[in-house]
């Protein structure tokens, strides 16, 4: 068997294990921010193939302590992604035990350039709302649709962002 089919195969079972695994847990999906010194986690989302992408704003997520997802890795340092996972649990009821972490580098391969500079432009410029969805106004998850929604999507930049690093699955 050729390693082209082999590779193709592998990913394809990756991808059926990954909706199989969503089935029964949602995934939570973060955008981080690693150009600053400290990451910070700048937009969320949860997933699952059943209900879609249900957009999360890191600054409104918190846990028992009132500390925010947007800082885990500035209040959690030893453990981030457990925080994540507790944070998810307090705030909107659900436990993740999949987390999928994407850098900008990626987020642009995937969705083409400027789509960092697009949602900032939406958020801020553009009437949506910069924090929780209120009555009546959009919210940071409308603008990062908007921003998603009128690039390019580069499925194929996927599996090489993931062998590069820029995606990174983390079991919690």
């Amino acid at each position: 068997m050729g390693k082209g089919k082999i590779i193709l195969g592998a990913i394809a079972a990756i991808i059926v294990l990954f909706l199989l695994f969503t089935l029964t847990s949602p995934i939570l999906i973060v955008a981080e921010d690693t150009d600053e010194g400290t990451p910070g986690i700048d937009m969320a989302a949860k997933f699952s193939p059943i209900g879609g992408f249900e957009w999360i704003y890191p600054g409104s997520s918190v846990n028992a302590n009132g500390q925010t997802l947007h800082n885990v890795h500035l209040d959690s340092p030893n453990n981030p992604y457990g925080a994540a996972r507790d944070i998810m649990t307090y705030t909107y009821k659900f436990t993740p035990h999949l987390i999928v972490s994407v850098n900008p580098e990626a987020a642009e391969d995937i969705f083409g350039a400027g789509l960092i500079d697009n949602i900032r432009a939406n958020d801020a410029y553009n009437g949506y709302a910069g924090s929780e969805n209120v009555q009546g106004t959009m919210s940071r998850g409308d603008a990062v649709s908007t921003a998603m929604g009128g690039g390019t999507f580069n499925p194929l930049a996927i599996p090489l962002n993931l062998l590069m690093g820029n995606i990174r699955l983390i079991p919690v």
